[in-house]
Parts: structure tokens; C-alpha cells; sequence
């Protein structure tokens, strides 16, 4: 798997699924059966919680400020930072390693990296506590000209007690932040942002909770930004599995166009094949197994190649080709459905 080998310490090696031990395998059984992918996983340290001290040094590095290559997560996955509640994982995407704090958001954020028109994707993203300028200013300076209200002055309109952080009798207005922050470029070149939070279900959570979700959804619509709340109900775990499974050459090495469009152009013939087949045929046309995986699963991840992600992990199972239409409602995140009913 692409990784940056000398990141962070400590990293952890798990199994997508139970490996299935057999006398032979397949090319394509070899590169992209789930018992034969590996994610690469670090747990957070286990520690204290977030006393004002430490939002203060989160604001000294600079945490949440940036674009692209150069954004710094508010949260982080490293051995100084509070521990997550699940499973954190390091993820290389358009030349950065993004920090996901749970198996959930790393769902979200595959589900994300689908979007046709995406650009940039910020995770652990703090909201402002004051009046603050848009956050599209950060793409196009002045795009955006009226100011928008932060966290606390919502939480004073919606009646509720802000989130506050306390050490040795100190309190400070607690951060809140935005898991997934998406950057969307429209055809006319313009930016616009897309809000993801990602909870495990909406039922079990506490009044508090509720309101705490409300206010950052607050935040998002005072801003003209949609605001999803992504949870496991709203998508099949069998796409979910396939997704991660096969995630290390959809967002693997980039290959050219060229290539891609005629992987796509290859639908109809494709339709019905297993992957065994369809990876001879595409590796007859580069010359490369390697490259054949590459370009296949990102002819799929894009769209270019419309099978239905709702299928067995088996290489003999075959890709069975849907409309545009069916392909893309696999995904909550590009389909625009939420699970805030409130």
C-alpha cells in the first residue's frame, strides 16, 4: 500500500477479512481480493482529554489553517493527541496523508473521493468561534464577502450552552469541528464546500448531543453550505467492504486519460465479465497486470465504468453494468441524502 513509511510510529496492521487460504490464485484474486488487502491503521494515545493548554498548542501549529497539500488537521492522528473513540486511520489522497479517526469516516471519505467535481478534502475541520470570513476565501480571496457568525454567537441564538474545555479551574469556548469538509469545482470554475459529519447512528444520541450536531449544522447553513450527517444506515455495507478493499488502486498511482477513456469505453464488453476477465483484457491493451488494476478500479471509482458496487469480493463474480444514475446512488455523499430528520 502507498504510504509515507516514516510518518508516525507505532502502526498497526490489519486484515479486511478473514484470509482464505487456497492452493492457487488468480491475478486478480493476487492484488485485490479483501483477505489479500492490508490497512494500514495507527491507534491514538490513550490520555488526557482537550484542556485549554492543548487547544492553545493546536492553535500554535497552525492546526486547520490551509488548503490542499498544506491543510493541517485540527485533529490528529499522533501519539500527543487525546485518543479517538475507534480505529484511526492514515489515508494518502492528491499528494497528502489524510488523518480519519474512525472506520466510519473512512467510509465517508472514500465515499468523498467518488465526487466528480472534487477537489480538496479537509478532515477534523474547526469551526470559528467568532465572526469569521467565509471559508471559501481560502481557495478565491474575496470570493465571498459577507462575514458569518462562529459557534458562539449560534449557540447563544439557539438558546443552548456552548461547548466549553476547563483545566485547574481555566475554561475556555470549546472547538468544534467539522469532520469532513468537501471542495467542490463547478464547470464555470467556481468553488463551492459540502459539510460531512459522520456518526454511527442519530437514535441512540443524548439531548446534548443533538443540540451540539444542530449547532454545527447551524454553522453551515448561516455559511450557504450544505451539511450532510452521514451514518452507517444511509449505505449497504457490502459497497462500504468493496470500497476499502479496493481503495489502494482506486486512489493509487494516476494514470492517463488516454487509458481511463478507453477502460471506460470497454463498458458494454466488460458488462457480465468477472475480473479475471476483464484485467486480461485490459493488461493485452497497456502491457502491464499492474497497470490494468490501476486503471480499472479507477475507470469504476469515477464512473467512467458503471457496475453496480453492490457485489460478492470474489473474483469470479461478475461486474454487472446499471445506468449513471444507479451507479451514483450507491453513494449518500454524491447523491446528497442525510440522516437528519430533526
Amino acid at each position: 500500500m502507498s504510504m509515507n513509511q516514516g510518518a508516525l510510529a507505532t502502526l498497526v496492521w490489519t486484515r479486511a477479512s478473514e484470509a482464505r487460504k487456497t492452493p492457487s490464485r488468480s491475478l486478480a484474486e493476487r492484488h485485490v481480493l479483501p483477505s489479500s488487502i492490508l490497512h494500514r491503521e495507527k491507534k491514538m494515545k490513550k490520555g488526557p482529554k482537550f484542556p485549554p493548554s492543548l487547544l492553545k498548542r493546536f492553535s500554535a501549529q497552525c492546526r486547520g489553517t490551509g488548503t490542499y497539500e498544506q491543510y493541517i488537521p485540527w485533529h490528529r492522528v499522533n501519539r500527543s493527541d487525546p485518543s479517538s473513540h475507534g480505529r484511526s486511520h492514515l489515508q494518502i489522497w492528491h499528494g497528502r496523508q489524510r488523518e480519519l479517526l474512525s472506520d466510519l469516516e473512512l467510509v465517508a471519505f472514500l465515499f468523498s473521493t467518488m465526487h466528480p467535481s472534487v477537489v480538496d478534502i479537509r478532515e477534523q475541520f474547526p469551526l470559528n468561534l467568532q465572526l469569521a470570513q467565509h471559508e471559501l476565501n481560502g481557495y478565491q480571496a474575496g470570493s465571498v464577502r459577507e462575514w458569518a457568525p462562529g459557534t458562539i454567537e449560534l449557540a447563544e441564538r439557539l438558546q443552548m450552552k456552548h461547548p466549553i474545555s476547563s483545566e485547574a479551574g481555566i475554561s475556555s469556548s470549546w472547538i468544534m469541528t467539522t469532520d469532513l469538509l468537501l471542495t467542490l469545482k463547478e464547470p464555470d470554475g467556481h468553488f463551492k464546500l459540502l459539510a460531512i459529519s459522520v456518526k454511527p447512528s442519530v437514535g441512540w444520541m443524548t439531548r446534548r448531543k443533538l443540540e451540539l450536531l444542530n449547532l454545527e449544522r447551524q454553522y453551515w447553513i448561516c455559511r450557504n453550505v450544505p451539511w450532510l450527517l452521514i451514518t452507517p444506515q444511509l449505505y449497504e455495507d457490502r459497497v462500504a467492504d468493496l470500497l476499502k478493499s479496493v481503495s489502494h488502486w482506486a486512489l493509487g498511482e494516476n494514470h492517463n486519460d488516454a487509458l481511463l477513456q478507453w477502460v471506460g469505453n470497454q463498458a458494454q464488453d466488460f458488462d457480465r465479465k468477472n475480473l479475471t476477465q476483464i484485467l486480461r483484457r485490459i493488461t493485452q491493451e497497456c502491457g502491464c497486470p499492474q497497470t490494468a488494476q490501476y486503471a480499472f478500479w479507477q475507470a469504476v471509482w469515477t464512473g467512467r465504468l458503471p457496475f453496480d458496487l453492490h457485489r460478492s469480493w470474489r473474483a469470479s463474480a461478475p461486474f454487472l453494468l446499471v445506468s449513471p444514475a444507479a451507479f451514483w446512488a450507491r453513494n449518500p455523499i454524491v447523491s446528497g441524502r442525510t440522516a437528519w430528520d430533526h
